[in-house]
């Protein structure tokens, strides 16, 4: 892939992520003034010249860079936008795809990661008692755990879930990959997503 083809993480005002970008693109943003580039390492905003003398003094190798007859410029991971603060649209299909997105393929009992054939989707509220297929009764859980919790409730099963499943409610579920393209893109998604408000 093209290293101007390379997903970028975009930010509203509020840094709230809301979808990706091809870097191209975002290069495009920047050029506008309606975004800035974010230093995944200091996390300080920059426009094209300002990230330009920090990819010189970083000494990029030259696979990873973005050249112009000005610029040498690091690839862009994280944009913020300056001005939009909206998050798109809010609806969220439920579907298995989404569910394994929400809780980013980890068993939500033990915290696992086992890969993708050994998740199961649990009933919180199992639905031989009347549990729903809901985004608040559903979880990823391993094999073991399913197992141990069988048709109990969690009181029944002595088992807690590590976070409490809410209905997601942003559009990047559906336009942000599951596996982030950089690692710098895992603390906004974490944040985002697990430290969101919880209202009734």
């Amino acid at each position: 892939m093209s290293v101007l083809e390379i997903p970028t993480l975009v930010l509203n005002r509020g840094w709230t992520p809301i979808h990706t970008l091809p870097a191209r693109v975002a290069i495009g943003l920047v050029a506008r003034d309606v975004a800035c580039i974010i230093d995944p390492v200091t996390y300080e905003v920059h426009n094209l010249q300002s990230w330009h003398d920090v990819s010189t003094a970083r000494d990029l190798a030259e696979e990873q860079s973005i050249r112009s007859s000005s610029l040498c410029l690091a690839p862009l991971e994280v944009i913020v936008l300056t001005t939009y603060s909206g998050v798109g649209d809010r609806n969220v299909t439920f579907s298995r795809l989404n569910l394994y997105r929400r809780d980013r393929n980890t068993c939500q009992y033990c915290g696992v990661r086992p890969g993708t054939r050994e998740l199961t989707i649990d009933h919180i509220v199992p639905r031989s008692r009347g549990g729903k297929l809901t985004w608040q009764n559903c979880v990823l859980a391993c094999v073991n755990c399913n197992k141990r919790k069988g048709s109990q409730t969690l009181h029944e099963a002595r088992m807690r879930l590590r976070r409490e499943p809410i209905q997601p409610d942003w559009r990047m579920i559906r336009r942000i990959p599951p596996r982030p393209s950089w690692s710098s893109w895992e603390r906004f998604l974490s944040d985002a997503y697990w430290q969101r408000e919880m209202t009734d």
